[in-house]
């Protein structure tokens, strides 16, 4: 599959001298049932290839946090945006840039397999077992926050 380009993406330094990929800031997808959180395994090629995280990407101009998850999510994984509902989000803001987790709930535990070389795996991996797996240092950062409202 190929997708088109988006206009957010692109790399840019936050006021903490991070780098980031998303030129509006980005967005991920927090999908829960049941105790179980769906992660991505990340592509080797990626930035922090090899982690484990949310379903995500750069936002375009004018798109919303929600919009980009559920967009990304969409192109990532092939889900369906009647297969839950969003609860919450929660921005983690770095000067100038900012990751939007959207917390959702799926109304079943979908079987999902990776559309995009963006994706190695896709897990439905229990909420107190995923720091055994290697975490995205930012979703990893932030999950504990993060699980409190999800």
């Amino acid at each position: 599959m190929v997708l088109p380009r988006g206009n957010g993406d692109g790399w840019v330094r936050c006021a903490l001298g991070h780098r980031h990929w998303g030129l509006f800031g980005a967005a991920g997808l927090l999908l829960r049932h049941q105790g179980e959180v769906l992660l991505q395994h990340r592509a080797l090629w990626s930035h922090h290839g090899g982690t484990w995280g949310l379903l995500g990407g750069a936002r375009n101009r004018g798109e919303t946090a929600e919009q980009a998850a559920q967009r990304e999510a969409a192109e990532e994984a092939g889900l369906a945006p009647d297969a839950y509902t969003v609860t919450g989000c929660y921005v983690d803001d770095h000067g100038g840039w900012s990751y939007t987790t959207v917390v959702a709930h799926a109304h079943e535990a979908v079987d999902l397999t990776a559309q995009t070389g963006e994706t190695i795996e896709m897990r439905w991996v229990p909420a107190d077992r995923l720091r055994e797996l290697p975490l995205h240092p930012g979703f990893d950062a932030t999950w504990d926050t993060v699980r409190a409202i999800a």
